[in-house]
């Protein structure tokens, strides 16, 4: 029974993992029981910074409220090049990568998860812009109802890959390591597909752009760290005792 319990708080710890910090990964450590060391919290707390220092800087998304101007956006070169080279990438890590390395590498399975989170979030709100025109009190047209079943077969065909893979990631690897690399890269890749799609970039300015160079290198420095601290093995215990040995 108490493996059932585990087995479920892993799954829906990591479903609902894009809205929640890092730090969970810390209280996962006492929950569900499983190592996380000094150096994992630490690089806890660094992703946590710099995932503030992304979110306050991130540029402002222009306002877009008709279906008209998200078929433009949609069809916009630099976003139709970045949604191809976001699939071509997919297609590699989930046919070759992933079966090869997998197991033995927990960025293989972060690395399509996050990336599906670049089709996810933008499906969502384009969803929301949709559906006045399918649902409203006027005779929905064609490319409105196209458009509204391509955005929410994408989000679906999307959320169901993510599931199958988090839950293999959980099988292999510990569930508050993966989260809190999973928490970063998931909204790195969501923060840069909004601003291809939404335009963002056009109104960032050079201090927050640089303030989101540096907020990015933070989260990566934690990245590693969490990573590292998979093979390490360093504890406050260890210090103390190599300070007595000498």
């Amino acid at each position: 029974m108490e493996t059932i319990y585990v087995v479920v708080t892993r799954r829906l710890k990591a479903i609902d993992v894009c809205h929640r910090s890092p730090l969970r990964a810390v209280l996962a450590s006492w929950i569900l029981e499983e190592h996380l060391n000094i150096l994992g919290k630490l690089g806890c707390v660094i992703c946590c910074c710099g995932s503030v220092v992304l979110i306050i800087h991130a540029p402002k998304a222009e306002a877009v409220t008709s279906r008209l101007e998200l078929e433009e956006r949609l069809s916009d070169p630099v976003f139709v090049t970045y949604a191809l080279l976001v699939v071509l990438l997919l297609i590699t890590l989930i046919g070759r990568i992933a079966p090869a390395h997998g197991t033995s590498n927990i960025m293989v399975y972060v690395a399509i998860c996050s990336l599906l989170g670049s089709f996810t979030v933008p499906s969502s709100k384009g969803l929301g812009l949709v559906a006045p025109d399918v649902f409203g009190e006027g005779p929905a047209s064609g490319r409105a109802l196209a458009l509204f079943l391509g955005l929410l077969g994408t989000l679906a065909i999307s959320i169901l890959i993510q599931f199958f893979f988090i839950n293999k990631a959980l099988e292999c690897f510990s569930s508050n390591v993966f989260e809190a690399i999973y928490y970063v890269t998931f909204t790195s890749t969501v923060i840069l597909s909004s601003a291809l799609l939404f335009r963002e970039w056009t109104a960032l300015t050079v201090t927050d752009g640089l303030a989101v160079l540096c907020g990015l290198t933070t989260v990566c420095v934690g990245v590693v760290l969490l990573r590292i601290s998979q093979e390490a093995l360093i504890t406050w215990r260890m210090e103390e005792a190599r300070e007595k040995t000498d």
